[in-house]
């Protein structure tokens, strides 16, 4: 077999690749069967010619032992999905490419950050409460946020999603605040946004933050008490990078105590949150159940994604999304 499919539940490789896409890779590269780990043993003949993987979500880990045993000829691995933390280190230090679908991921969560972005200017989320509880006053209810025109917006993190919100932002009369460490200034120049030396300075002086950390050790915990407590006047914290980045119960704390700020979460820690969570029961905390990645037919996207990638790799032409063991050590 010259590829195939590894994942431990099929059900998400089929969501993710169309039944078109399916046949269209099984003409490509004879891509049929879909394999879990625990038939590497019973396939092992077949197996000694695969070159390539194709997988999504549920990617099992292999030790490098096990891809030595099982994937003698292995070449590369197409991951329909984001996040290759939890398997990729061992392909890579064996040689074999691995390629992810991060920027396809990345999409519709920055299409869901723009959103968000706008509506918090507009004063939606604190309007919403205020239409429910002064109801006679709805007809011509104005708030005290400054809308959009003119207005600061900090981006903590300048990755894929990052990246991609600063450029979507460009349609709007925005100045966007960035804070990221490992971008140039020429990527900010491209991007047009301004950098700033501290994290601080975007709680201080934007009336939306916007999370977008990579998830490892060094980020966790990394938004706190102090932050929350410097935002300006009803100013809005969202974060769709990953709940363990934010110290929950500081942001409860200061979100108690200036009501009119707003924090827009579709990541928690733990997630969902627990069930006698203090964020559940806040008007100003607005929680979404990790909606802002690909749904239903935006997973087609990533696997796309992938079957461009494969075409490139084979035919010897630049690729854009393969990862590196120097990329692990600050993506998400």
């Amino acid at each position: 077999m010259k590829a195939i499919y590894l994942v431990e539940n099929p059900g998400s490789l089929k969501a993710v690749y169309s039944a078109e896409l399916r046949e269209e890779l099984k003409a490509l590269c004879g891509v049929d069967t879909i394999l879990s780990k625990g038939q590497l043993e019973e396939y092992r003949e077949q197996l000694t010619d695969t070159e390539y993987i194709f997988s999504t979500w549920t990617m099992p880990a292999l030790s490098e032992e096990q891809i030595a045993e099982y994937l003698p000829s292995l070449k590369a691995v197409f991951y329909a999905a984001g996040s290759v933390q939890a398997f990729a280190r061992p392909f890579l230090n064996r040689g074999i490419q691995v390629f992810s679908a991060w920027a396809a991921n990345a999409v519709p969560v920055a299409e869901y950050t723009v959103a968000q972005i706008i509506l918090a200017n507009k004063g939606f989320f604190r309007n919403v409460q205020i239409c429910k509880t002064r109801r006679s006053e709805c007809g011509r209810l104005t708030t005290s946020h400054r809308g959009n025109y003119g207005c600061s917006v900090g981006l903590i993190g300048c990755g894929m999603i990052g990246s991609l919100v600063a450029e979507m932002l460009k349609a709007y009369h925005l100045k966007v605040l960035a804070y990221d460490p490992f971008m140039s200034a020429e990527k900010a120049a491209r991007l047009g946004v301004e950098q700033v030396d501290d994290l601080m300075t975007l709680f201080k002086e934007c009336t939306v933050v916007s999370n977008h950390l990579a998830n490892n050790a060094q980020t966790k915990g990394m938004i706190h008490y102090d932050m929350f407590a410097a935002m300006t006047d009803y100013g809005t914290f969202i974060n769709t990078g990953r709940g363990a980045q934010v110290v929950e119960a500081d942001m409860v704390r200061a979100l108690s105590e200036r009501p009119t700020l707003t924090a827009v979460l579709d990541v928690t820690d733990p997630e969902p949150p627990l069930a006698d969570s203090p964020m559940l029961e806040m008007d100003n905390i607005i929680l979404t159940s990790h909606i802002a990645g690909s749904q239903q037919d935006e997973f087609h996207r990533m696997s796309e994604y992938m079957k461009d990638e494969y075409l490139a790799f084979v035919n010897d032409q630049p690729t854009k999304y393969s990862v590196t063991l120097k990329m692990l050590e600050t993506m998400a």
